[in-house]
Parts: C-alpha cells; structure tokens; sequence
C-alpha cells in the first residue's frame, strides 16, 4: 500500500488511516493528551496532529509516534498547521486532472446515450 491510497481522519483523541476504495481502517491511534478536537496535517510522509494545544508527529504509512510536542503556553483551540512541503508530490494538480477527465468521460457517456 501507498501513501496515495490512504485518507486520513481525525476526532475525540482518535486518528485512523483508512483505505482511500474501501474505507477499511488500515491504522489506529489515541492521543495520550487532549480531550477531543483533532487537526490534521499530511507533511509528505507525517501526519501532523494536534489535539487540544498538544502536537504529534505520527508516520504516515504506520500510525507510529515520531515525537510529541506539548506546546506549553500556547493554549487551546482550532489548531492552524502549514508548511513548505505539506503534501504528497504533487496530487493537488494530479486531482484535479483525474476530475477533469472524469467530467470529460462523463459528459462523452452523457452525448452517446443522448
């Protein structure tokens, strides 16, 4: 399995990696820290979580914690996470053009039975 195949979520404490065509949970994890609201974070190959003011570091692919950060006076609330290299290769762009073909394709499917 890639990185490409798995869809990420996040909420009270918990993060899953799920099979992006089935939906199968390929991965668990529980923050030790936090009460409930989760953000996430794909950074090539980690998943940055932040869970009520305290951040993760978890591998992608494993769910394993690289590191934990408590973030000690920053407080709480709606976490914002960005950086540099904040995504897999280029699949924003590879998205869009699989959507692009895929209206094409809909729209010629469209005209034939027309």
């Amino acid at each position: 399995m890639s990185l490409a195949q798995l869809v990420f979520v996040g909420f009270n404490k918990n993060v899953a990696a799920l099979d992006r065509h089935s939906g199968t949970i390929v991965w668990e994890w529980r923050a030790a820290k936090g009460s409930s609201y989760v953000t996430l974070h794909l950074d090539r190959d980690l998943l940055i979580v932040a869970v009520d003011g305290y951040m993760y570091g978890l591998d992608a692919m494993t769910g394993e914690e690289r590191w934990f950060n408590p973030m000690s006076g920053y407080g709480t609330g709606v976490t914002s996470i960005a950086s540099v290299s904040g995504s897999v290769g280029n699949l924003p762009a590879a998205a869009a053009q699989t959507y692009q073909q895929q209206q094409q394709n809909d729209q010629a499917t469209y005209h034939h039975s027309s």
